[in-house]
């Protein structure tokens, strides 16, 4: 009789709540300002959750990349997780980030820009507890502030910018949306790109697998779901079956490189998700042990002078050991 009296009751069901967005938080992206406040959310549902329109802004439905502001209302659904899936969050949350500097390009009161390494994600979630962010805040506990401008995917290394201040943040991520800086990247790719092939203006649509990871995947330029992706490219050095590219992107989608370049027949060596799985095989065995995508020179005003800025990051050893092993070839 004292099971039944005293049997464990379901917890209450979640509430829908209005949370008022602090000034400190303004200029942050939709999806990172809800996995703050969702702790032990899957990523998978809350980008769900986005795209249900069950998130709002300010009443109004609103997409992941959407810059909010202070002031801003945003009503949180109901959302229950389960125990193991709790206890987890909690686990990751409770074990801190191991301090750790990068490689400083430039650093001053408003700025700080790292050369990062290939295989460190820049912030946690999807399965990683901590990443760039995490570890530079552990290493500079007296930091009042510091957020990241922009994102690298976690093979790709090199130029990553940070923010020492509110103000810089949101200056220089205008510049960003306005398409008022330079990002150019080095890619090595699979077959002999032609010089003529200099500009890919293709839309881009993000889905997800069965299993929760993003993929990305050219669309028809009408199509409602996507969005307009700029890429330019010139021909660096042509070597025997590859092509070393200078990329620059006019918009910063996900993943967008590494699609364009695939969708044109030329994958990103070494990449696992859009490149030759067996081409890479072979690679790996030739040593390279990575894709082969670097973050190698970014243009931009600085947000308190104005003054003109450039970044540059060189090739990684061990990406600059794989291609001095190549042959040169100087015809299609």
């Amino acid at each position: 009789m004292k099971n039944i009296i005293g049997a464990n009751h379901p917890p209450p069901m979640p509430e829908v709540k209005f949370i008022t967005v602090d000034p400190d938080d303004a200029g942050q992206r939709l999806d990172n300002f809800l996995m703050r406040h969702l702790k032990g959310v899957p990523k998978t549902h809350v980008y769900r959750i986005i795209r249900s329109g069950e998130v709002r802004v300010n009443k109004g439905r609103a997409a992941a990349d959407t810059r909010i502001a202070g002031g801003d209302v945003v009503r949180l659904p109901p959302t229950r997780i389960s125990e193991r899936v709790a206890e987890k969050a909690e686990a990751m949350a409770s074990a801190p980030a191991p301090a750790r500097e990068f490689p400083v390009l430039l650093e001053d009161e408003h700025l700080l820009a790292i050369d990062k390494p290939a295989g460190v994600a820049v912030h946690g979630g999807s399965g990683v507890s901590f990443g760039v962010i995490e570890q530079l805040r552990m290493a500079r506990p007296k930091a009042p502030f510091l957020e990241l401008v922009h994102r690298l995917d976690r093979e790709t290394s090199g130029i990553l910018l940070l923010a020492k201040k509110r103000s810089a943040l949101k200056n220089v991520q205008d510049q960003f949306r306005e398409r008022e800086t330079g990002k150019t990247y080095l890619a090595l790719v699979l077959g002999h790109w032609p010089a003529n092939k200099k500009v890919l203006d293709k839309s881009l649509h993000k889905y997800l697998l069965a299993n929760g990871e993003r993929r990305v995947k050219v669309v028809a330029r009408d199509d409602p779901d996507g969005m307009r992706s700029l890429t330019l490219v010139k021909v660096a050095q042509h070597f025997a079956g590859f092509s070393l590219l200078e990329v620059t992107i006019k918009t910063g989608r996900t993943h967008q490189i590494r699609v364009h370049l695939a969708s044109e027949g030329f994958p990103i060596a070494g990449d696992d998700k859009y490149g030759d799985f067996e081409a890479n095989k072979a690679l790996l065995k030739q040593g390279l042990k990575r894709m082969f995508l670097h973050a190698w020179r970014l243009q931009l005003s600085h947000p308190a002078s104005g003054a003109s800025v450039e970044l540059n990051a060189a090739l990684p050893n061990e990406l600059q050991s794989f291609i001095s092993t190549q042959s040169d070839s100087s015809s299609p």
